[in-house]
């Protein structure tokens, strides 16, 4: 359910659309900030730099020694669309949704999201790379596909988790009936045989909230997406966003969280509700003066400290999208708090 009302600098100089896996040419320049505009970030450290990556054409990156001041790159993660994703996704062209990056068995691994507005006729691609810092990426092809009138959920906002099997897992998921999970074979695709299950909803089944949709009429209310999971003392945390973004200073997106002592879960809130039910503990929102609204969030434990990350929109920037980080603490009985 993503779509950018605003314009990042990285859009502002590629808003032609491409043909099927044509090569684009962009600017080389770079420039540096200490507040990135950015809208559904993950990041990841490869020696003594950071990485962001992030909702835009061809995938939005920048990078930081220090992670406060960024140098937002002018050239994409993809510098080629493949052919297969505007073949599976019609509609789509380049503007490339919500990615997510791990290292695994010596290779980096980033998924992707293909899609358009308001439909759940999405995919997720797969790149692999065996470092960022040469931004040299392979096509993997598609991990996964959802189809309109076939399948009940959405196929972008991924996520990987490695179990404590060194197991590789996707999770994702936008509005329809929510978050899905499904276990991965050794080349970072969905393992034969295995289906995507829901692992979380914004709401129970059978509850009908008053609020209506306002991006599509065929998504419905369950207003749940971005979902991530990150392991600590012998737990699964799956944060979810809740609600509607990308809607600058009118946006209501907020991160709610849960657990489970298995990956696959069930995933329970503090009050013990199951996230398949509507549970989940809020966890970060908007306070107003700050930020209007905070979400689409990822989590990481880097020189031992957790950190989490998110975007949030701007109170004082007409609602702009910017990369939030706070440290994780973690209460007696082991759940997230964010320090200022």
């Amino acid at each position: 359910m993503k779509t950018i009302l605003f314009v990042m600098a990285l859009v502002a100089i590629c808003q032609t659309a491409v043909a099927q896996g044509a090569r684009r040419n962009f600017s080389r320049e770079a420039y540096t900030t200490e507040t990135p505009m950015v809208h559904d970030p993950v990041m990841a450290k490869e020696g003594n730099t950071y990485y962001v990556y992030a909702t835009g054409m061809g995938i939005q990156q920048m990078t930081s020694q220090d992670r406060k001041t960024w140098t937002v790159s002018r050239q994409p993660v993809m510098t080629v669309i493949p052919g297969w994703t505007t073949d599976s996704v019609p509609g789509f062209s380049s503007h490339v949704w919500a990615p997510d990056v791990i290292q695994w068995h010596g290779r980096w691994w980033m998924a992707y999201s293909c899609s358009t507005f308001g439909k759940n006729g999405s995919a997720i691609g797969l790149l692999s790379s065996r470092s960022l810092a040469a931004n040299m990426w392979k096509d993997e092809g598609c991990i996964v596909t959802s189809r309109e009138k076939r399948d009940n959920w959405n196929a972008i906002d991924p996520n990987f988790v490695i179990d404590d099997t060194d197991t590789p897992w996707l999770v994702w998921g936008s509005f329809w009936d929510g978050i899905q999970l499904a276990r991965l074979d050794t080349t970072m695709h969905i393992a034969q045989g295995v289906k995507p299950r829901t692992i979380a909803r914004r709401y129970d089944p059978n509850y009908k909230p008053t609020e209506e949709n306002p991006t599509s009429k065929f998504a419905g209310t369950n207003a749940i997406e971005a979902p991530f999971i990150f392991k600590h003392g012998g737990y699964y945390y799956l944060f979810v966003s809740w609600d509607y973004c990308c809607r600058g200073a009118k946006s209501n997106y907020r991160v709610a969280v849960g657990r489970s002592k298995s990956v696959e879960g069930p995933y329970l809130d503090r009050d013990g509700k199951d996230m398949v039910k509507g549970g989940g503990t809020l966890f970060i929102e908007g306070d107003k003066k700050e930020w209007e609204a905070a979400g689409h969030c990822a989590a990481y434990t880097f020189d031992g400290e957790d950190v989490f990350i998110c975007h949030g929109y701007s109170a004082t920037r007409d609602g702009a999208a910017l990369l939030i980080q706070r440290t994780i603490s973690w209460t007696a009985d082991g759940w997230p708090e964010l320090k200022r």
